[in-house]
């Protein structure tokens, strides 16, 4: 016997019921790991330059004594969540003038899609190749995680350049907090095409928590340790 109108309306009432309880739940549990996220970068962060504060000296003595006139730190412009840019900071490790020699290097980019990557990048010093190869160029955006610019996990965030060529499913990677490290890092990094880092960040998105981002974190002391991939 088939259901009375007043049984259909019951059942969909029930259905609606189940979803919004459901929509509910999912996001009270993301506002709990997005606190217990920030917890974790405020803390990782504050221990991390802490205990790496003579790396952070030997590195900083190394720059200036290579190049005296060149800045310790420098920062890029980059986009964060929402579109919201912002200054990232690192150690330097190419010349002063790196950003004005960019233009003619952009043909011998090797790396499909919207970022610039050169294995044998004339720009880097003989310092910088060792702090890229170990990632430590990347150690002052502890900074921009305390700042709460940067998250310890995350996907990375891009130069506005590259963002201007970004469809809008590419744009998808922008609506969370970037991080230092993340999913494509510890993936395979730049012998990844550009499609395959924004399905590896899209990936993350999708999969978030604080054990998939404790995972992240612990894969990525490889790189620190010396990946073939980092340059």
């Amino acid at each position: 016997m088939p259901p009375t109108p007043q049984g259909k309306g019951k059942a969909v009432l029930d259905g609606a019921l189940i979803y919004t309880s459901y929509d509910l739940e999912r996001k009270k549990s993301m506002r709990l790991y997005l606190m217990a996220k920030r917890t974790l970068d405020i803390t990782g962060a504050f221990i991390g330059m802490v205990l790496l504060l003579p790396v952070f000296l030997l590195v900083a003595l190394l720059i200036k004594l290579e190049d005296p006139k060149g800045p310790v730190f420098f920062y890029q412009t980059r986009v964060g969540k929402n579109e919201r840019v912002f200054k990232m900071y690192k150690f330097r490790s190419m010349v002063s003038n790196a950003e004005e020699l960019l233009e003619k290097l952009l043909d011998k980019n090797e790396i499909s899609g919207a970022m610039f990557k050169m294995k044998e990048d004339p720009r880097i010093t003989k310092v910088g190749k060792f702090i890229r190869k170990t990632s430590i160029d990347e150690l002052p955006q502890l900074w921009n995680v305390i700042r709460g610019d940067m998250s310890l996990v995350g996907p990375r965030p891009p130069l506005p350049r590259e963002v201007d060529e970004y469809s809008s499913y590419d744009k998808l990677r922008l609506t969370v907090t970037p991080g230092c490290t993340g999913l494509w890092q510890v993936s395979g990094r730049n012998e990844l095409s550009f499609r395959e880092m924004v399905e590896l960040d899209l990936k993350y998105i999708e999969q978030r928590g604080l054990l998939f981002d404790t995972k992240i974190i612990f894969k990525t002391i490889k790189v620190l340790a010396g990946s073939k991939d980092a340059f």
